[in-house]
């Protein structure tokens, strides 16, 4: 089966000949050197709480840095500036979507210090007692990371395979694995201090680059960001479309409503990721967490504006067609940009191919790290520890390490069998799951005594259901020329994601279960335990 969602095996290549080898040695020199100090940052401290969280040691700048780190994925920074140059409004939308999202969390990031608890598992027993919640977040913090890890390294073995000027499937499939092997290298030996050090170093260095990239662009209208956006509009594949909604497929025809989800599901999915709730647990203080949020959002902000810029500058600069030639989600935009904001058979242009092609890999080496830590994390602490012959530390650091080694191994193995389908669903529904599984049982957790064992356990798997079927029944898998089974009709669910009911309907089943008659007193006494 082929798809035009992926690279096409007659694509064009951005770097040519003759920059090709300078390009490639540079970027495995760099490679080398990521291996190397990863190796250096590896912690030797044999306690699981200092590997986890860092001693709850991290200061509000340090953690705003990391933070805001995890928000630039290969997927934001390849997907996004793609999804801008090629659909326009509807591209826009998701960015400014996924800056919103992080004012969610700075709602929740005091609350979630303050509890003492870093995995969701720990976060639904604030009111209800026993396994079952945590096996509950065991549950949710696979089904929420395993797709986003078969997207993540599609979209990194197709950015590589795109660099070296080999664009069949083979060498896609091989890029992959390739890169899936170097990830799981690093996740293998990290721990959240050592991952927050190479967060922290590759936010400024994302930044500059996209700003050199822009200002590289705009030079050539003048400096005139009024004639980029001119001219990003001119050389679109629909100029009368461009900067209105509706243009993007995933959104045509379905309404406002199908809008009003996708942000739902963004913004919410996106404040819930289990990586993001590690991460400002390991803040000093409730205080502290809420500052390096604020720092988060500061610099998030900012790398979705020169994240919009860059993805209005490749429309103007290299034009749709050409961007849509290459991958039709224009995944494809900010390398071919950087190829050709400057003169061929420059020093200048490999530097700056080289610079993004480093960035890329930096974006696929952190967000998969923090994604297979995280869920490795709670597995261990919310499944592995809590079996009747309690886990000592040498063997919860072993456990540590095989779910990071198996969860890699499936993400790869996944990712390459998956291939040459249409996956991209799976981040929105990664998404979905994280908003309607997540978000009801925190919001009732921390806000709401009433909150009980049985509330969350139908909140929980009430909305993972719902996220599972209506996505199955949607657009995204039949009935769409960009489903993942184009030529099945079971598309009955009409919107793109399934945030507008099963977020509510998450909602009302925590708050139902919860109204039923049941002896609670017992897991109230622990939860303002838990909570006091």
């Amino acid at each position: 089966m082929t798809t035009p969602l992926l690279l096409s095996s007659a694509a064009l290549d951005p770097v040519g000949p003759a920059a090709r080898g300078p390009v490639i040695s540079a970027f495995l020199i760099f490679t080398g050197l990521c291996l190397l100090w990863v190796l250096t940052l590896a912690s030797q401290d044999e306690r699981p709480e200092g590997l986890y969280t860092a001693d709850r040691s991290l200061s509000p700048v340090f953690n705003g840095f990391a933070l805001a780190g995890e928000y630039i994925t290969v997927v934001a920074l390849f997907a996004t500036s793609g999804a801008i140059a090629l659909f326009g409004y509807d591209g826009l939308a998701s960015a400014v979507d996924s800056v919103l999202a992080l004012g969610v969390l700075l709602l929740l990031a005091r609350k979630i210090r303050d509890s003492g608890h870093y995995t969701l598992g720990g976060l639904f027993s604030l009111r209800a007692s026993g396994r079952g919640p945590r096996t509950a977040a065991g549950v949710v913090t696979l089904v929420i990371t395993m797709p986003l890890l078969i997207v993540q390294l599609r979209a990194a073995g197709i950015s590589v395979a795109l660099l070296i000027g080999m664009s069949s499937d083979t060498a896609q499939v091989a890029c992959t694995v390739l890169m899936g092997c170097l990830v799981a290298f690093f996740a293998a030996v990290a721990d959240l201090r050592g991952t927050g050090f190479i967060q922290v170093v590759k936010v400024p260095v994302t930044l500059v680059t996209l700003a050199v990239v822009t200002l590289l662009a705009l030079e050539k209208f003048s400096w005139s960001p009024g004639g980029l956006l001119d001219a990003a509009v001119e050389q679109s594949m629909a100029p009368d479309g461009y900067l209105s909604r509706g243009l993007w497929a995933h959104t045509t025809g379905l309404g406002p409503l199908n809008t009003i989800s996708d942000h739902i599901v963004v913004v919410l999915g996106m404040a819930m990721m289990p990586h993001l709730v590690l991460r400002i647990a390991a803040s000093r203080t409730g205080w502290g967490a809420r500052r390096a949020t604020s720092i988060a959002v500061g610099l998030t902000g900012a790398f979705y504006v020169l994240l919009i810029t860059t993805g209005f500058a490749a429309a103007a600069v290299v034009g749709g067609e050409r961007i849509g030639a290459v991958d039709a989600n224009g995944q494809a935009a900010p390398i071919l940009l950087a190829s050709g904001v400057l003169g061929h058979g420059s020093t200048a242009r490999v530097v700056l191919i080289t610079t993004v092609a480093c960035v890329a890999f930096l974006a696929v080496l952190t967000a998969v790290t923090s994604l297979t830590f995280a869920a490795a994390v709670s597995l261990t602490r919310d499944v592995f520890a809590r079996t009747r012959r309690p886990l000592s530390d040498a063997g919860e650091l072993w456990a540590l390490r095989a779910g990071v080694a198996a969860l890699c191994v499936g993400g790869v193995a996944l990712s390459a069998a998956l291939h040459r389908y249409p996956v991209e669903f799976l981040v929105t529904f990664s998404l979905g799951v994280a908003a309607t599984c997540v978000f009801p049982a925190l919001v009732y957790s921390f806000f709401w005594p009433g909150f009980d064992h049985r509330g969350l356990v139908w909140s929980v798997y009430g909305g993972l259901t719902l996220c599972v079927v209506l996505t199955f029944f949607s657009p995204t898998v039949s009935g769409t020329t960009y489903a993942l089974w184009p030529d099945a009709a079971f598309d009955w669910y009409p919107f793109h994601t399934t945030g507008l009911i099963s977020v509510p309907a998450a909602f009302l089943l925590g708050w139902l279960g919860s109204r039923k008659p049941t002896d609670t007193r017992g897991i109230r006494v622990h939860a303002e335990r838990e909570l006091s």
